[in-house]
């Protein structure tokens, strides 16, 4: 009887972790660093935040698979230029935007992000911010905590989400997202993406205007649009004017898409509600006007992934290199291209 020949096991590629190590423990908790592990061989006690450092330059050489995340230095010419051998990023977070120079898609890497994953926190908070607005949840708090009895009934006549108009800024990751989560309500939802036609739109839940017609339409307006330079401050004095009084704008996008002194002006006012997780600048000066009005809901930049919800970023990471392993195409791989409409 021959022999039984053993099948070597197959070569791993080598990756190297590059982000501020304080969200490796929740981006790969211990089961999620197991399976990682059994796919690629890498040092989970070397974390790089430099690759200039002399300790890196050992590994960096050696890296074929580099596994980003937030705190990660820019991957340009020169870092490329120290990693020979690299021939994927994978970005355990979301845009990848400014993380990657023009090196790496001359170079011909493959990119891929976890944006997708880190899209469904945002879009749950948008959720709750918009069901929350409709109920008038946030005013009457204050009106609460201030006076300390129930309001009259006739002060409830504004209040309620049956029939509540919400306009979405972007039909994103975040904005189909949060079109999809608006279905099971008696909501009436209005989409404004230059990119999408009337009949996508449609099959998206949503009605397709112009954005200065969403605008005078909207009960609650909600931004999903990329900080792009086509984006900046598209919410600019005489745009924010068309919102009706009373109505509330939402914003988990990006602060710069907003003019910050015209919709302060707005707030001061009264005029209009506003709930922020972002704001330009970020955070804002303690001076600021918006920490005390009773029509601002403010937090500290937390619809992203936080927490457990980190998991689900690693877990996105392990998932495309179990599809890099299989040599299949990437689930969430980033083309150039992709950068120039989206985040």
């Amino acid at each position: 009887m021959p022999p039984v020949q053993s099948v070597p096991a197959p070569r791993l590629p080598v990756a190297l972790f590059a982000m501020d190590p304080v969200h490796l423990p929740e981006l790969f908790p211990p089961a999620l660093m197991e399976r990682l592990r059994e796919l690629v061989r890498i040092d989970p006690t070397l974390v790089v935040q430099d690759f200039t450092d002399p300790g890196a330059a050992a590994a960096l050489a050696e890296a074929e698979v580099l596994i980003t995340g937030w705190g990660c230095p820019h991957i340009g010419a020169d870092a490329l230029a120290a990693a020979p051998r690299l021939h994927t990023v994978l970005h355990a977070a979301g845009s990848v935007r400014s993380l990657l120079g023009d090196a790496v898609w001359e170079r011909g890497l493959t990119v891929s992000s976890a944006v997708q994953a880190n899209a469904l926190p945002v879009a749950e908070y948008t959720l709750a911010a918009v069901l929350l607005a409709g109920k008038d949840a946030f005013g009457l708090r204050e009106r609460f905590r201030r006076e300390r009895v129930y309001p009259a009934p006739a002060d409830y006549a504004r209040v309620g989400n049956l029939g509540r108009r919400v306009g979405v800024i972007g039909a994103s990751r975040v904005g189909r997202r949060v079109l999809e989560l608006l279905r099971p309500f008696e909501l009436t939802a209005t989409l404004y993406d230059p990119y999408v036609d009337a009949e996508e739109a449609r099959s998206l839940g949503a009605t397709s205007l112009s954005l200065e017609e969403l605008l005078r339409t909207s009960d609650i307006v909600t931004l999903h649009a990329p900080d792009i330079p086509e984006t900046y401050r598209m919410l600019d004095r005489e745009r924010l004017a068309l919102i009706p009084d009373g109505g509330v704008l939402i914003n988990t996008s990006r602060g710069a898409l907003v003019d910050h002194d015209a919709l302060t002006g707005e707030l001061v006012s009264g005029r209009l509600g506003a709930v922020l997780d972002v704001t330009e600048p970020e955070p804002l000066p303690a001076g600021s006007p918006l920490y005390d009005l009773p029509n601002v809901f403010l937090t500290p930049h937390i619809a992203g992934s936080l927490g457990n919800e980190l998991a689900r970023l690693g877990r996105t990471v392990v998932d495309e290199l179990e599809l890099l392993g299989a040599g299949v195409p990437l689930g969430h791989r980033v083309r150039r291209s992709d950068l120039a409409r989206s985040a």
